[in-house]
Formats: C-alpha cells, structure tokens, sequence
C-alpha cells in the first residue's frame, strides 16, 4: 500500500466521525477498494448515500495562530459575502478539520475556515446577523465541537439563523443546531445525532490469499485493532463506549443550541434516527419548514429593523 494511502486509511478507518450512517457507507464503499486493492464487504451495510453538496442545481453559498483569518485582515477583506449588513457563511459537503481555504472547496468545507468566519463576523461592524447556509451530510469529530462552540457563542452577540438547502446531518446538524433559529425545506432532512467508528478488516481476504502478517510489538494492546486481524472484544467494547460517551456530548450541544426546543434526553431519544421536515419540526430539531430564499430575505429584513 502507497504512503499516501496509509495515511488516508489511518483517517477513514478506527476514527470517531460525524457523518451520516449511509454517506460513511458510501465513503467506504468508493474509496476502499482504491485504497488497499481489495473488495470491500460493509458488515449491516444499507446500502449507501450519495451526496455532493450544491449538486443538481442546489445552491451554493458562496486552527491555531489563525493565519488563514489574519491572511483575510491584512488584505483588509471580509471573510464572506455581506447581503444587506448580513453575512452567509456556508456549511456544506464533508466537514474536514483541516483546510486552508474559506467556504467550500472540492466538495468539503473545513472548521478552520468556519472558524475563521465565524470570529470575523462576530465582530465586524457591518454584519448585524449572521445566515449559515446549511447543506451536509456531516464529517469529522476534531473541530467540530469547537466549531459548534464558536457558532452558539456567535448567536449569544448576534442574530443567527441556519438556513437548509437540503440536509443537515450529523456534524451538519450539530452546527446549524447552535444558531437561534433553523428553517428547512419541505422535502429536507435534518438529524443522525450519534457518532460511527468504522474498523477494516482484511484478515479474511489475505488468509485466501494465502498471505499472514506478523507483529513483533513491546506492550499487549500496541497493535489492537489494526486491520490484519479480527477486531478485539475488548477494543469493540471500548470503541463502543467512546462513540457513546461522545453521543451524549453531542446531544449536550444540541441542547445547548436548542434550548427548551430540544433537551439532551429529546436528543439522545432520536436514536441518531434521521428525519424529514415535518417530523423534525414536531420533535423541535428544527423551527419551520419553508423557502431558503423567503427566509433569508425576511431575515435581513428583521435584522435591519432592530439595527
């Protein structure tokens, strides 16, 4: 296996991630056979989820040190687009922790440049709200929190609304979950408030090949987990434990975006279950169902009534 692809491998595989249950399927399901030359058989699998933020005539919107955001400052630009003292800050496609660039970029929108906008708009003088167009089946744990984080504390100083074109799941949910107000289409999808661990194992595939892989290793549980040998009870059991321990710091979030509207317990009560507008609206996900472009011009509006 290339070098290149075993980092890959090392970020798809035995990695806590905020996606969708069908969009991790899919992401296996293209990039594994390319990645270790071999078929790849999804244990439960659904099926799969195809999703590419924008696509089909969807509308687009448009870490440490900062120096993407100080990059912006010393070009003295605003980080995102300003309609009428308003600014759209998108979140759609995968969510990556890492990624120097603002907005969307080959399909994935990057925390760094979320936070990034985020600060600017917190305190630039011209932007009285703030609109996160919302349009993604989820992505990475690191640097979602934060994220989150940064959006609630961003609709403590400002007017905020998420605004979704289509879905907003996993990580997407959790962040348009920290805005005060949430509006999505008639035919969306909003939730899958859980957490998924995917684990490879190729042991099957090189026992009829007639190929075995040796570890010489100081410490028990050095090499536990990898993706020669059966997974161990005890790391399932672990694994298990960890994504549910982060389960409930999601819905902790939720709650702490949604108020009144939707309670941890409310939360972890979905299941990580998905649903559609109506349902999402009677469970307190989101607050109304209707036109993306409606709400964002009654929006600004309102913003620059109270301004």
């Amino acid at each position: 296996m290339a070098a290149s692809f075993e980092r890959i491998c090392s970020v798809l595989f035995d990695t806590p991630h905020l996606y969708h249950p069908g969009k991790a399927e899919t992401v296996v399901r293209m990039l594994g056979p390319r990645l270790t030359g071999m078929p790849i058989t999804i244990v439960n699998g659904e099926g799969g989820t195809e999703h590419v933020a924008f696509a089909n005539g969807r509308p687009s919107a448009g870490v440490i040190g900062d120096r993407l955001g100080r990059a912006y400052d010393r070009a003295g630009l605003a980080p995102f687009q300003i309609v009428d003292n308003v600014a759209v800050i998108p979140i759609e496609g995968t969510l990556v922790h890492k990624g120097a660039w603002i907005g969307s970029s080959s399909g994935e929108t990057s925390y760094e440049g979320l936070r990034t906008q985020i600060s600017r708009a917190k305190r630039h003088p011209d932007v009285k709200g703030v609109v996160f167009e919302v349009d993604s089946f989820g992505g990475m744990v690191n640097g979602a929190f934060e994220t989150a984080a940064d959006i609630r504390d961003l609709s403590r100083a400002k007017p905020t609304i998420s605004i979704l074109t289509d879905h907003a799941y996993s990580a997407g949910y959790m962040m348009a979950s920290q805005a005060r107000q949430i509006i999505m289409p008639r035919f969306g999808g909003a939730g899958s408030i859980g957490v998924v661990i995917m684990h490879a194992d190729f042991s099957g595939h090189l026992e009829q090949e007639g190929i075995k892989v040796t570890f010489i290793h100081a410490g028990k549980h050095k090499v536990e987990g990898n993706a020669f040998e059966p997974l161990p009870d005890r790391l399932r059991a672990r694994w298990a434990a960890e994504v549910e321990t982060m389960r409930g710091a999601f819905a902790e979030v939720v709650e702490a975006g949604r108020g009144r509207r939707m309670s941890k317990k409310a939360a972890l009560d979905t299941e990580a279950d998905t649903f559609d507008a109506a349902e999402a609206v009677r469970l307190g996900l989101v607050d109304a169902i209707g036109d993306g472009q409606e709400a964002f011009e009654a929006f600004i509006s309102e913003v620059n009534r109270r301004a």
